[in-house]
């Protein structure tokens, strides 16, 4: 296969996604409740074998299951990626145990995982981290989490958590300092609240009030919570890009059906030369976009240099066009676009997030220019 062409037999699986996607998940998400983890949802997604399959394929393979949900329904294709977004640290750092106890639960969809990376004062800048694991009582005795996580996908329901807090005080540590924890749900002094958000999926704050983890909790190494992170976010932010590109390419398909079937001043709006422009545009915007996050997910699973420039130059461009094409399929199908219950008004809600999370847009531009920067020094 080609880094910018797909196989017959993976073209075929995702047209096999899509379907399973209608028949199967898109009648369990209309059953869910907006802001609320939906189980039966993520049940089904672990008997399709979908979850375990987070494990065991490369960037390329996310990005088309994530673009090939996305299509069809949007919530199954959250479900999953918070799936492995949660549980992917643990894959790929957790001890032997850890591993045991909880990627069995999560690939079946028994479990839920979340990532708690972010803070009301600590988003983008994943640095400057403020949870504290403080000392408890010794060395070799572990820790006491206090502070707040915000923004937590899966929170407050989740069954464990990927918990990232400093364990370093010192504030020129910086991200040197922090670890990452495996916690689950369960333990005294944990808490937390659902957010009411735009977008429909599930979404919460934590709160942590001295809650106990030990050296069995560590995902990876003491001080090296920062690397885990970002580790995973270099796997995930191009399937972020696929999650968008999916959504960009169901808005362009309701409106390639749209255009050319509503009439208009005499004719259907496809033969009106500013509308087949705009279709044009938007189909271009989308191509583009999707060979991009092809190339990077290449790239990661290939071991290429430059996986950080590529993720986020995936991820910007993806999210971003998302955006822009979704709207003016939303202006060219009129009012009915914001009707609750369309199509595209459920995309319009759902599109804005992903320029935010996992790294805002301007992080990610911050990120390709320090990356450039580095490569041209190191010349």
């Amino acid at each position: 296969m080609g880094t910018f062409s797909l196989a017959p037999d993976r073209l075929a699986w995702c047209a096999e996604l899509r379907e399973l996607a209608g028949r199967r998940l898109a009648p369990l998400a209309e059953q869910g409740e907006p802001g609320r983890v939906n189980r039966p949802l993520i049940a089904e997604l672990g008997q399709l074998g979908l979850l375990e399959r987070l494990f065991t394929s490369g960037a390329l393979d996310l990005c088309l299951m994530r673009e090939s949900l996305a299509r069809v329904c949007t919530e199954a294709e959250t479900a999953l990626a918070l799936q492995g977004l949660g549980a992917h640290p643990v894959h790929a750092y957790g001890t032997k145990e850890q591993r045991e106890r909880w990627l069995p639960e999560v690939g079946a969809g028994r479990a839920v995982a979340a990532f708690a990376l972010s803070e009301p004062g600590a988003g983008s800048d994943a640095a400057a981290l403020a949870l504290r694991a403080d000392g408890d009582g010794g060395a070799g005795r572990g820790w006491r989490l206090t502070g707040e996580k915000c923004w937590i996908s899966n929170a407050p329901e989740a069954d464990c958590y990927t918990v990232f807090a400093r364990t370093d005080p010192d504030p020129a540590a910086g991200a040197r300092g922090v670890t990452a924890f495996l916690v689950p749900a369960d333990r005294p002094g944990l808490s937390g609240d659902h957010l009411d958000m735009l977008s429909p999926h599930p979404i919460g704050s934590l709160a942590f009030d001295g809650v106990p983890v030990g050296p069995a909790d560590v995902l990876g190494e003491v001080g090296g919570g920062f690397r885990v992170a970002m580790n995973t976010l270099n796997l995930f932010r191009p399937s972020v890009g696929a999650f968008a590109v999916g959504m960009a390419q169901a808005a362009l398909d309701a409106t390639l059906a749209h255009t050319a079937q509503r009439e208009a001043f005499g004719g259907p709006l496809k033969d009106l030369q500013a509308v087949a422009h705009q279709v044009a545009d938007m189909a271009l915007r989308v191509e583009s976009a999707r060979l991009m996050v092809y190339a990077a997910a290449a790239a990661y699973d290939e071991g290429a240099e430059g996986v950080p420039r590529r993720a986020a130059m995936a991820k910007l461009l993806a999210t971003e066009t998302a955006q822009q094409v979704v709207d003016t399929a939303v202006q060219l199908h009129g009012a009915r676009a914001l009707q609750r219950g369309h199509l595209l008004e459920h995309l319009y809600r759902e599109v804005r997030a992903p320029r935010i999370y996992e790294g805002a847009t301007e992080v990610q531009r911050a990120v390709i220019a320090r990356e450039l920067y580095k490569t041209e020094a190191s010349r």
